[in-house]
């Protein structure tokens, strides 16, 4: 069943490709572990970021949600320090019926629209709140010395 899946997963991504994410297997010999970017959004505060992603699948997948993590370092109320996302459909919102693509939507759109309310790191969220142009000022330096 998880092969069966990740393969019209990969195939979804492949008929929609997007210059502002993808992802792909790391090796052929593994199906379970892929690499992707996401591209910061125009609108945002990560504008002309690259920043690049692990998912890992389970072996029951896709019954159980992917773990996707951040390898490049972000200054976001959603995404901590090791990288981990906060974000509902890789948790309460988890069905079979969601896709790697729909994931990486997901995760384009919170860079664009973060929800401080569901903050992973409070400060950040806190910040974002109160201070919205010291928040974006932030993110842009991280975003120049991390992601560019």
């Amino acid at each position: 069943m998880a092969q069966k899946k990740i393969k019209k997963d990969l195939m979804e991504i492949m008929n929609n490709t997007s210059p502002n994410f993808s992802a792909g297997l790391i090796s052929d010999d593994d199906m379970f572990n892929w690499n992707g970017f996401v591209k910061g959004p125009e609108d945002s505060a990560y504008k002309g970021g690259v920043f690049f992603i692990n998912i890992s699948l389970p072996s029951d997948y896709p019954f159980k949600a992917p773990k996707v993590s951040f390898q490049t370092k972000i200054y976001h109320p959603n995404i901590n320090a090791n990288g981990t996302i906060c974000l509902a459909i890789l948790k309460e919102e988890w069905s079979p019926s969601q896709s790697i693509y729909k994931i990486l939507l997901n995760i384009y759109s919170i860079l664009s629209d973060p929800v401080p309310e569901n903050s992973l790191v409070p400060e950040i969220g806190t910040l974002y709140m109160s201070d919205k142009p010291a928040f974006e000022k932030i993110a842009s330096e991280w975003t120049k010395k991390y992601a560019m």
